[in-house]
């Protein structure tokens, strides 16, 4: 939708980056996470790089990861500083996941060599190399090199579809590509033996609480036989974005935690074998998910340990009080002009 499309875009109007470090990484650390079901630690690198192509073409609704690019090219020594330096808290973790706020296939972002470079640089450290790219990046040439080079490594691409109704996709998200860009990408994945990651959005702007877990358990189950893995993420309220010109009018409220278990319970009955995880960004805070605060560390606790264990049974001990405010939010949000924020 243009309207969305120039909103967007004149919301990077006035936008600055930050005056950071261009030879070290955004962040870098340790996590949990999974291989072929076995539980293994992995280091997480957000590198620096000019940022999203889309974004600096318009961009998406709840996406402020420009905030953390430099807004204009990097050389390729700087960024191989940047793996260098993150790297260096490598100890022997059996998966590394590189982050650029974008897509790691984009040439404009990340050339040809460069990335060649960077993974020669972690192949031998990891099994499993996980990176992020819109679907238009994914292509056969691409691959065929990468598996060529690298025929040791387990690859695996996260794709952010956020949603498989292409209405909301465009007139929501403004995201730039169709549900069959992403299964045309998925396809050629699949026939490559490369694993998907797929990013659901859970709370797009401008739809209610019980429309965003209706639309992510539709979505979930539209693409149960397309992808490797489900990530399930949560809206959270970033600068410069029209979430949170919304949110600041009090005209949009992060998902509540209880919508988050409702979608992954549901949403595992149906997936079989495939994972689903949820990262929750923000979580517990205003501009993250959140219920009344009070149970906020719990609920976070289990669904942390669900994503490694993917034991739905680990949320029946869960209860608050607020649980009857977000039956009343999915009931009568419906009739209102905007997200019920004060509850």
């Amino acid at each position: 939708m243009k309207e969305l499309d120039d909103w967007c875009r004149a919301l990077k109007k006035n936008f600055t980056p930050y005056e950071i470090n261009s030879l070290k990484p955004v962040s870098c650390w340790n996590e949990k996470d999974v291989i072929s079901g076995k539980i293994v630690d992995a280091l997480v690198i957000i590198l620096k790089t000019r940022g999203c192509s889309w974004a600096h073409n318009s961009g998406c609704s709840m996406c402020g990861y420009f905030n953390d690019s430099l807004w204009k090219d990097v050389s390729n020594k700087e960024i191989i500083n940047q793996i260098d330096y993150s790297m260096e808290k490598s100890s022997g973790q059996q998966f590394i996941k590189i982050f650029t706020s974008g897509s790691f296939l984009d040439d404009e972002e990340i050339n040809p060599k460069l990335r060649s470079e960077i993974i020669e640089k972690i192949s031998k450290k990891a099994k499993k190399l996980s990176f992020e790219s819109r679907p238009e990046f994914v292509t056969k040439e691409k691959i065929t090199e990468l598996k060529n080079k690298f025929p040791e490594n387990i690859f695996e691409v996260g794709i952010g579809l956020e949603t498989a109704n292409d209405y909301i996709r465009d007139r929501a998200i403004n995201k730039g590509f169709s549900f069959s860009d992403f299964e045309n990408a998925a396809t050629l994945m699949r026939k490559n033996s490369w694993e998907l990651k797929t990013y659901v959005l859970v709370k797009p702007p401008f739809l209610t609480e019980k429309q965003a877990i209706d639309d992510c358990i539709h979505t979930i189950d539209k693409i149960k036989n397309l992808t490797d893995t489900v990530s399930l993420n949560p809206t959270n309220v970033q600068s410069n974005t029209t979430v949170e010109y919304l949110w600041k009018r009090g005209q949009y409220r992060p998902p509540w935690l209880w919508s988050l278990i409702e979608i992954l319970k549901n949403s595992k009955k149906t997936l079989g074998k495939v994972r689903i995880k949820c990262d929750v960004v923000g979580g517990g805070g205003m501009r993250g998910a959140h219920n009344c605060r009070s149970c906020d560390k719990g609920f976070l606790r289990a669904i942390e340990e669900f994503s490694l264990e993917q034991d739905s049974k680990i949320f029946d001990n869960l209860n608050c009080e607020c649980h009857d405010k977000w039956l009343d939010c999915l009931n009568i949000e419906g009739f209102g002009f905007g997200s019920l924020v004060n509850m």
